[in-house]
């Protein structure tokens, strides 16, 4: 499949800073109508706005946006919707990476609580079964959620949620009443702010401080790399599907390898079963 991006509105969370911000500058190149930029950053967000508004007039448009808040969240996308008339495209970027005592909670919040919320907003809008015009929504899980180990493990689990909910929710039969695809991206290490020392956080000391070794483990790719592969999949990924982006390689459909995963796990249960 070719998905067309060109006059499509699209709203995007956290897409002030890293990968989301890199996003917004490929999908501007692709000539999309419109994009809402869902952050909490203020004075980047609003500088973000007017730089691109030289350039591609007035087509983004920064609403600040704590996507925690179930009031703001819903009321920027109310917002979207009473301008544009409807939304075509949902990247849900927001995220942290932090599992210290003060930050787990937000974490959780931010990483699946929030994108949960937002997702079925937007299956609500878009949903061809209740009026809608379809779509696509995109999720950003990680190889966290592919490997296991004592790093992070809430980070790790908000992961894992995400990318367990984006495909059980973008399943072909369901896609097939809704008409919205529901996508996956699981990002490698990439080089944002997400992996400076002062962004992370770990409730265990001796992991906390010998966090920055640990991540080094794992090549950092790109910006460039990690949105252009994000663009791709808005393009080519089928419903229920995942990708993977990592260490600058081309972005890989790994759809049948969680579903083999997957597979094997069910297997378990349904041998139980008479």
């Amino acid at each position: 499949m070719s998905y067309e991006l060109q006059d499509k509105v699209v709203l995007i969370t956290g897409g002030s800073h890293g990968i989301g911000a890199k996003v917004i500058e490929f999908l501007l190149e692709e000539n999309v109508k419109y994009i809402a930029n869902l952050d909490i950053a203020k004075d980047v967000g609003i500088s973000q706005e007017a730089k691109y508004s030289q350039k591609y007039g007035n087509k983004l448009k920064f609403y600040q946006c704590d996507v925690t808040n179930e009031e703001q969240l819903l009321g920027a996308y109310d917002s979207v919707l009473k301008e544009q008339g409807y939304i075509d495209v949902v990247i849900n970027s927001a995220g942290i990476m932090n599992d210290s005592k003060e930050k787990y909670r937000k974490e959780i919040e931010i990483n699946f609580t929030a994108l949960t919320t937002s997702t079925l907003k937007a299956l609500e809008i878009m949903r061809k079964d209740e009026g809608g015009r379809g779509g696509v929504v995109l999720n950003i899980s990680s190889i966290a959620a592919l490997i296991q180990d004592e790093l992070l493990p809430v980070y790790y689990g908000t992961k894992s949620a995400v990318l367990q909910f984006s495909n059980c929710i973008g399943m072909p039969r369901y896609y097939a009443r809704t008409g919205v695809r529901i996508v996956t991206m699981c990002f490698g290490a990439t080089d944002t702010a997400l992996l400076h020392k002062d962004m992370l956080g770990n409730f265990d000391k001796e992991i906390h401080d010998n966090m920055m070794e640990a991540v080094k483990q794992h090549p950092l790719q790109t910006v460039e790399s990690a949105a252009s592969s994000l663009v791709e999949v808005l393009k080519r990924g089928e419903s229920g599907s995942t990708w993977l982006s990592i260490a600058n390689k081309p972005v890989k459909d790994i759809t049948p390898h969680v579903k083999k995963a997957y597979g094997i796990l069910s297997e378990l249960v349904f041998e139980t079963i008479p």
